[in-house]
């Protein structure tokens, strides 16, 4: 069978910091609290309760910004999101081979869905609000034989998962940190992916080829 390959979705595929920065900015605006939406922008990955917790938020308001944040992210961050050089390419060369999309992100699902309808993307199956070794459910689920990602989280569920463990030096992590938690290969970009894939699987090929 052609492969599976799995991608996270911010500073993966896309980049929302513009917005991401302006809607956290909203919510500290609205609750008082001493949020910092570039930080937060900058270094996107943790699941958003884990963010304000790290913000000192008290455990009982953290579910009311939770929700607040997700309903104002439509308006805010959707249209000011751009996709990263060779996310496109990169989801259209697994499917040029046969394979099967799968995006697995820490983000609420029903917002990641409307990233990919605002880019016209289609992708096999959709995943939200998993994040490090949390991500291998879904992975396994589908059989990944590969998942990328920009940060050491996505790594960490990747090799969870048992697939191959493909870094980007897009987001917050650079290439020694995805190196040094196990990521089998770094790419600078995702415009040297398609390359990577075709060069790794052979055609209609589930694993890689071997060398």
């Amino acid at each position: 069978m052609p492969p599976t390959v799995g991608f996270d979705l911010d500073m993966t595929l896309i980049d929302p910091r513009p917005g991401m920065a302006a809607v956290m900015a909203a919510v500290a605006a609205e609750s008082g609290y001493p949020l910092d939406g570039e930080h937060f922008a900058n270094n996107l990955g943790p699941p958003l309760d884990m963010v304000y917790r790290s913000f000192g938020v008290p455990e009982e308001d953290v579910p009311d910004l939770v929700a607040r944040f997700r309903a104002l992210y439509p308006r805010i961050v959707i249209p000011a999101t751009v996709a990263l050089p060779g996310a496109a390419e990169a989801l259209a060369a697994v499917r040029d081979l046969g394979g099967t999309t799968v995006v697995v992100t820490g983000k609420y699902r029903a917002n990641a869905a409307l990233h990919l309808a605002a880019l016209g993307w289609e992708v096999d199956h959709l995943f939200g609000e998993l994040w490090s070794t949390g991500k291998a459910e879904a992975l396994k689920a589908h059989d990944a034989a590969v998942y990328v990602g920009d940060h050491v989280g996505d790594v960490r569920g990747a090799k969870a998962a048992g697939a191959l463990a493909v870094g980007v030096e897009s987001g917050p992590c650079s290439a020694a940190e995805l190196l040094a938690e196990g990521a089998d290969v770094v790419l600078t970009s995702l415009e040297e992916f398609p390359a990577w894939l075709r060069g790794t699987f052979s055609a209609g090929a589930s694993s890689p080829a071997p060398r």
